[in-house]
């Protein structure tokens, strides 16, 4: 009997990109740890806009507070650290619901989709909407990371909409 079958492979798929998300975040949190002082020197620089172009309209956004800038990059790696949580959660219980049926498999996303949307709430939310647009960031020449924010939106939200449709049978 064959058991490769078109639902078969989806939901195969879906594991499997549920993990590459989960180790993105499982190397996002070991460079978080492992490398503080030059993750939180990215976040001083923003939160400071010292490397920006100097708009004297927009200088008010400044945030030049160390102790701030600690509490913003933890708030930041909290939140990695719970989207990774989710999503190995997720990708163990998508794969240990394969065999289910499409009703509990589709129940089996839910942390995965919980996951996927905290990703995107840092990259896009934070980064691009409140680092781009508030802080000025993309006008800095060596703390700008909004197309690397972008890069991992253009993968995550495809992502969150084919994780969370119900195709598979």
């Amino acid at each position: 009997m064959n058991n490769l079958t078109t639902s078969r492979i989806i939901r195969a798929s879906k594991i499997a990109l549920m993990s590459f998300i989960s180790f993105f975040g499982l190397l996002v949190m070991y460079s978080n740890f492992t490398d503080y002082a030059s993750n939180y020197e990215y976040v001083g620089h923003v939160l400071s806009m010292d490397t920006t172009q100097h708009n004297l309209n927009i200088s008010y956004r400044a945030i030049t507070s160390p102790m701030l800038h600690h509490r913003i990059y933890w708030f930041i790696i909290t939140m990695e650290v719970t989207y990774t949580a989710l999503c190995l959660l997720g990708t163990y219980h998508l794969f240990k619901n394969i065999n289910s049926s499409p009703e509990e498999f589709h129940e089996a996303k839910k942390f995965s989709i919980v996951g996927l949307l905290i990703v995107i709430f840092i990259y896009y939310l934070c980064i691009q909407v409140v680092g781009v647009e508030w802080f000025d960031m993309d006008t800095s020449q060596i703390w700008n990371a909004k197309d690397w924010a972008r890069h991992i939106i253009d993968f995550i939200f495809p992502l969150l909409i084919y994780v969370a449709i119900k195709i598979e049978h």
